[in-house]
């Protein structure tokens, strides 16, 4: 798609020295690249009921999937990704393994953006 003339800034760069800031302060790249997957893992629903409910204590994927109303496959999938973050561990007890929030930051972002819409 070409942009017509009028579209397009004939000055490439107007503030220099806020460019040069921004750079200067800007994160290294795999510093923001698992912060967009750390959004991206707390921005599904179920997972931010899993995380919200592990705030409360350990579960099983059995009481998981019970309390969320989907089957154990998809608790366990959900489960993986968080995981694959960090965000919870597991441990097992026999033929059964609990859940538990490994990093509290998932569930203060969560609580972050509870208080801000109770607000608005």
């Amino acid at each position: 798609m070409t942009k017509n003339r009028s579209e397009l800034c004939d000055c490439r760069v107007i503030h220099q020295s806020r460019v040069e800031k921004a750079k200067k302060n800007a994160l290294a790249a795999d510093t923001v690249e698992q912060l967009a997957h750390l959004f991206k893992a707390i921005a599904d629903p179920g997972r931010i009921k899993i995380i919200l409910a592990l705030e409360r204590g350990e579960m099983c994927v059995c009481d998981l999937s019970a309390f969320l109303g989907v089957s154990e496959s998809a608790v366990s999938h959900q489960l993986r990704i968080l995981r694959q973050l960090q965000l919870v561990v597991n441990r097992r007890d026999g033929a059964v393994v609990y859940y538990r929030m490994n990093k509290k930051i998932a569930i203060q972002l969560l609580n972050f953006g509870i208080k801000y819409f109770k607000e608005q």
